[in-house]
C-alpha cells in the first residue's frame, strides 16, 4: 500500500491476511480509509499500510511514528463477531513488557522487540476487531464486514484527536 515518504507522524496498519476472511479486516478498513482519503485527505505526515503482522514489518512501519494506529482481527472463543475493541498505550506503558497480544506472533512480539530496540512509536492505539471465520476466502461474515465502516471512522477521529492534541503541545 503507501510507502512511507519523510518522517511519518501518524502510522495506521492494517494488520492480518485478506485471504483469511474476517482476517482481512485491518486490510479492509485501510482500503476504506485510501478510498475516503481521495476526497478528504488526511493530515500530512499521516502514511496508510498494510502488514501480514510480521513484527520486523509492524515495527519498520511504525518506526519514528508520534502515533501509531493499527487495525487486527481478535481470535476470541466464543465471541462477539464484529466488536471492536480499542486498547490505547501511550509511551509509558509502552516501556514496560507485554503480557498479551490479539493473536499468534505479531503484536505483542513486534512491542516486546521494539521496546527492547528503542524504537516504538511515541502512542500505541490497537483495534481489535472480534471475527467469526478465519478459514481460506475473501468474503467476511457479515459483522464483521459492517465494522469496517465504524472502525474507518474510529481511525479518523483517532487521528484528529492527535493533530488537536499536537497543535496544544
Amino acid at each position: 500500500m503507501a510507502a512511507r515518504v519523510g518522517r511519518t507522524r501518524i502510522a495506521v496498519i492494517g494488520v492480518g491476511n485478506m485471504f483469511r476472511r474476517d482476517d482481512g479486516v485491518g486490510w479492509a478498513t485501510v482500503a476504506l480509509l485510501e478510498e475516503r482519503a481521495r476526497h478528504r485527505p488526511l493530515p500530512p505526515g499521516t502514511a496508510l499500510a498494510v502488514c501480514d503482522g510480521d513484527p520486523g514489518r509492524l515495527i519498520g512501519l511504525w518506526e519514528g511514528a508520534e502515533l501509531a494506529v493499527v487495525l487486527d482481527a481478535a481470535h476470541t472463543r466464543p465471541g462477539r463477531p464484529g466488536q471492536v475493541h480499542r486498547i490505547a498505550l501511550d509511551a509509558a506503558r509502552l516501556n514496560r513488557p507485554c503480557e498479551a497480544g490479539s493473536h499468534g506472533l505479531g503484536l505483542a512480539e513486534a512491542v516486546e522487540l521494539a521496546r527492547f530496540l528503542g524504537r516504538l512509536p511515541g502512542r500505541l492505539v490497537v483495534y481489535a476487531v472480534e471475527g467469526a471465520d478465519h478459514s481460506l476466502g475473501t468474503r467476511m461474515s457479515p459483522e464483521v464486514r459492517a465494522s469496517v465502516a465504524h472502525l474507518a471512522a474510529a481511525v479518523e477521529d483517532e487521528i484528529v484527536r492527535h493533530r488537536d492534541a499536537a497543535a496544544h503541545r
